[in-house]
């Protein structure tokens, strides 16, 4: 029998696997590890919890993946309500698992939230390696939108 991935969004009680997640992200992309960095993820976690949506893609009831959506609110203008729009973050999913649809299956719970919720519109900042799962799932360059950059280390 084969195991489903299941997508559920995350609370409170699942920081252990949120943690355990961004550290394997981290070791792959950095190869680097903090001892001090559970009690600042659950510190970050307290203070972004109230405007972001977490979830996990799971395996047989093992944390396998994770994304977030931050939403943000526009402030509201005389006869128009005010808009919501979200902020795609912090996409990952364990190499053994990866291309097998568990990154799909987030994606479809978090824009199907993003309607029901009636946000105008998701936004990312993709990895090039990303970009055509992104395009996969809907979305295209945004042409509209300027950046700047305050990282003087950054270069466009």
């Amino acid at each position: 029998m084969t195991a489903t991935v299941t997508v559920r969004q995350a609370g409170p009680d699942d920081v252990a696997a949120l943690i355990s997640l961004r550290r394997a992200w981290t070791a792959e992309q950095h190869g680097t590890d903090d001892p001090d960095f559970d009690a600042q993820f659950t510190a970050w976690y307290a203070a972004e919890s109230g405007h972001r949506v977490f979830w996990l893609a799971e395996l047989d009831g093992t944390a396998i993946g994770m994304v977030n959506l931050v939403i943000f609110t526009r402030m509201p203008k005389p006869g128009f309500p005010a808009g919501r729009w979200g902020y795609l973050s912090n996409a990952f999913v364990l190499p053994a698992h990866r291309d097998a649809g568990a990154g799909a299956a987030m994606m479809d719970a978090l824009l199907a939230y993003a309607r029901a919720e009636k946000l105008v519109r998701v936004l990312l900042s993709p990895s090039q390696r990303s970009v055509p799962f992104y395009r996969r799932a809907g979305f295209y360059p945004a042409e509209s939108l300027l950046v700047t950059s305050l990282d003087d280390d950054y270069v466009p």
